[in-house]
């Protein structure tokens, strides 16, 4: 049963992260993406960690169900004649070049879109396409510096601020730049026109993190600079052989905790008798509760905390997590067989689809190795490049 964008085809010029995870999203829901590497290396992803004949970790996770072929679109007419035919049939186009860059190459919006008038052409970029660092070349890092995420991430939101260890931004904007691209073809369905879909990897972090992070900013008049985790711990609790969270908003939560950690006499503190106090004091109350929590081994507080319908779960390394019934249930993780990178293990598409389910038809290309197979679809032989 094909995904439910079966039919749509995706050209993808994305390297990185955020570009070419926001299309694999799509190659998981049943697009045709194709994936144009220019030759030699290619997406410098190849190369970024202990590589198997030219597939890394992750490369095999965000480029997954592509199909890769090798163009040189600066130099060879032949392929530039040969990107062009490409285009005509597609649905939608992905750059995630430094703003400028496609123009000088001929391959902007206004130049794509005059070949394939109801195209989708979608630009993710650092900073957007205008304004003082618009032309910066950006990692994860800088957008996590800029976007206000290091120092939400800082102690207490006054001390050294801190990196995140994955690439949230950079994910963050994949997601983002996946759902504007459905809502693009949507909206294509209904009116027949295509767009130039733009976004920043810089815009998609603040909006995520604006809710609580920038609550301090959100009220006109009577700003705060300082973010909201000012006030919070990082709600890592040590036990007596390793590590767990728990956490207590509502009246009846917290009165949980305070039973399942044996001191019920914390709630005639005053401090602690609204979620408003125990926001308040909160580094006096998980001070406390991790003194508590120091006493027992996690499985004894998880038992104790699940029994009280307090939130809770178990810190634990990874080879631990993908092996955790919750995780084994849900049957996210699967293992399968490249054809030069051998076994691997990768998350299947995280949404369902009840009619339309989501699949690995192929596993992450080789660079170039659909070059002629996508070429004679398109009736161009060997020598017509």
């Amino acid at each position: 049963m094909p995904g439910p964008l079966d039919g749509y085809r995706i050209v993808d010029l994305t390297t990185m992260i955020s570009g070419p995870m926001a299309t694999c999203l799509l190659g998981d829901q049943g697009a045709d993406v194709i994936k144009v590497e220019a030759p030699g290396v290619g997406d410098l992803v190849r190369l970024l960690g202990a590589p198997r004949d030219g597939i890394t970790a992750t490369f095999a996770t965000t480029n997954r169900n592509k199909r890769s072929i090798a163009l040189d679109l600066k130099n060879e007419p032949a392929d530039r004649a040969a990107f062009e035919k490409l285009v005509e049939t597609a649905d939608v186009v992905v750059q995630n070049f430094r703003p400028g860059v496609v123009d000088r190459m001929g391959i902007g919006a206004k130049d794509l879109r005059a070949i394939k008038p109801d195209l989708i052409y979608v630009s993710i970029s650092g900073f957007g396409e205008s304004g003082p660092y618009a032309g910066k070349r950006v990692y994860d890092p800088v957008i996590q510096a800029l976007s206000g995420l290091a120092t939400i991430q800082g102690d207490r939101g006054r001390g050294r601020p801190k990196m995140m260890r994955v690439v949230i931004p950079d994910k963050i904007t994949a997601i983002t730049a996946a759902q504007a691209i459905t809502a693009a073809l949507l909206s294509r369905e209904r009116t027949g026109r295509g767009q130039h879909v733009r976004l920043s990897m810089l815009d998609a972090m603040i909006s995520l993190a604006w809710p609580e992070g920038y609550a301090g900013q959100t009220f006109v008049g009577s700003e705060v600079d300082m973010p909201r985790n000012a006030l919070a711990q990082d709600l890592v609790f040590e036990t007596k052989d390793g590590f767990m969270t728990t956490g207590a908003v509502s009246d009846s939560e917290w009165k949980g905790l305070t039973s399942a950690v044996g001191h019920p006499e914390w709630l005639e503190d005053e401090r602690f008798k609204t979620a408003g106090g125990r926001v308040a004091y909160a580094k006096e109350r998980l001070d406390q509760t991790a003194g508590a929590l120091k006493e027992r081994t996690t499985e004894e507080w998880m038992e104790r905390l699940d029994a009280e319908q307090v939130p809770c779960a178990p810190i634990l390394p990874l080879s631990q997590i993908i092996q955790h019934p919750q995780v084994k249930q849900s049957g996210l993780l699967f293992e399968t067989d490249h054809p030069v990178a051998g076994r691997i293990r990768q998350p299947r598409a995280a949404a369902r689809f009840e009619e339309t389910p989501t699949h690995l038809d192929r596993p992450a290309p080789t660079h170039g190795q659909h070059t002629q197979e996508i070429l004679q679809e398109l009736g161009l032989g060997r020598s017509d490049r």
